[in-house]
């Protein structure tokens, strides 16, 4: 059986997206676990609205998805994306974001912003 792969315009888009340094972090912190808003805004010096704007774009590609505990929306990798295998070798190709997952937790934003 040959293996289907998504259309070059397509990848084309995502490439460009995984292309913005902010954007790939997102993506490989989130290769480790789901994150809320506030958790981002302890690794990247941006407000609130710039990161949900990038993870919108994300999400709009299909590439992320949200989830909602009580007011606070998480978001996590869709691992259903036609994509999910060119992000996980993307981010093979990068450095490990462990370090920076243990800084979050350890720093635990969501006690401050109530997620």
């Amino acid at each position: 059986m040959q293996e289907t792969f998504p259309d070059i315009e397509r990848t084309s888009k995502v490439l460009k997206l995984l292309g913005d340094k902010t954007r790939l972090t997102m993506v490989a912190l989130l290769m480790k676990r789901e994150l809320c808003v506030c958790e981002f805004q302890e690794v990247f010096d941006m407000t609130q609205p710039s990161i949900s704007q990038h993870l919108r774009k994300l999400k709009d590609s299909d590439l992320v998805k949200e989830s909602r505990k009580g007011q606070w929306i998480y978001y996590s990798l869709n691992k259903n994306s036609e994509f999910y295998r060119l992000i996980n070798y993307v981010t093979t190709q990068i450095p490990d974001q462990e370090e920076t997952i243990k800084q979050i937790d350890k720093s635990n934003p969501t006690i401050r912003c109530g997620c």
